[in-house]
């Protein structure tokens, strides 16, 4: 209990730096009602007018939430949403960061993840974090191998790295929490080759054995076996947008550990995770009511020929 109450702790006055007089809004669902009471707490007692929001689930990751809670959203200067389904990816999210408010998404957060997870040493997190972020930022293209047989070129090119190190101090600012990756929104229609997912993928499940799928002109176009149909169904019942290739995730936390929540198994150190839906959210033109990431537990990535992971060993 003393481990989740300096998590708890750390996220409302570490990483959102609540103040006093400021509106704070917790979003939640039944099922994660009890850590977004405690955040709750937590806001009050840093001195904001904490409001806790509970709704229903939402249909996938990325659906918006219903309209009253969008407003409140658009209303609070911090926002922390701790929901079972990520709102990270909705336009009601977008809005309120747009309009300053800080926002730390905890999608699918439970207690036990939590405390552990964010008992990680964030300025070593932070310091690893910001290392990756720069060098997508100077890359043009990423290029993942993996032992299994991934060969996927994502293309780079005007797009900056984004460090998810629990920095949200600042108006506007945006990130997971529990925290730990570096991420970019790829360029549009330029990925291309094969993505052979060994971990999980969000709303389907851990994989039975790797499942292979197909990229063209940046957009997922086949899928093998049955968890990567299921994945093709999802995404494809939002329209032909929703097989964009969203993001590029590299995973910095190294408390995380495979879980089964996904929003711990991106986070585990060394893996990567490659992301199909909605990017507008994190500097790409797509936004569409989906976001489905897919992890690769031990994988080689190159940034223009230079290897930046080799099998699943950080090398900055």
């Amino acid at each position: 209990m003393e481990q989740l109450d300096a998590a708890v702790r750390a996220v409302v006055r570490d990483c959102l730096a609540v103040k006093a007089g400021e509106q704070v809004l917790v979003v939640a669902n039944p099922v994660t009602e009890g850590v977004g009471s405690m955040l709750r707490e937590e806001a009050e007692r840093a001195g904001g007018e904490a409001v806790l929001a509970l709704m229903a689930e939402r249909d996938s990751h990325g659906t918006e939430p219903p309209a009253p809670v969008a407003e409140a959203m658009a209303a609070a200067d911090a926002l922390l949403l701790a929901t079972e389904q990520s709102l990270s990816h909705t336009e009601a999210r977008r809005r309120a960061t747009a309009g300053g408010a800080r926002c730390a998404s905890l999608p699918g957060v439970n207690a036990e993840m939590l405390a552990r997870v964010m008992s990680a040493d964030l300025e070593r997190l932070r310091v690893r974090g910001k290392a990756i972020a720069d060098a997508i930022s100077a890359a043009s293209e990423a290029h993942i191998t993996c032992a299994n047989g991934s060969d996927l070129h994502i293309g780079l090119e005007g797009r900056d790295g984004i460090e998810d190190a629990g920095r949200l101090a600042e108006p506007g600012s945006f990130g997971n929490l529990p925290c730990g990756e570096s991420y970019v929104a790829p360029l549009e229609e330029t990925s291309w080759g094969l993505l052979m997912v060994d971990g999980m993928i969000a709303a389907v499940g851990a994989v039975a054995e790797p499942v292979q799928l197909v990229v063209e002109g940046g957009h997922l176009t086949a899928a093998q076996g049955g968890q990567g149909m299921a994945l093709m169904e999802l995404l494809t019942s939002h329209g032909d947008q929703a097989t964009n290739v969203a993001e590029l995730g590299i995973g910095t936390n190294e408390k995380a550990r495979v879980s089964g929540n996904f929003l711990e198994d991106e986070k585990i150190l060394g893996t990567c995770h490659v992301a199909f839906g909605a990017s507008a959210g994190i500097g790409g033109t797509v936004q569409v009511p989906i976001h489905l990431d897919c992890i690769v537990m031990k994988p080689t990535i190159e940034l223009d020929g230079e290897a930046i992971l080799r099998d699943g060993e950080l090398l900055v």
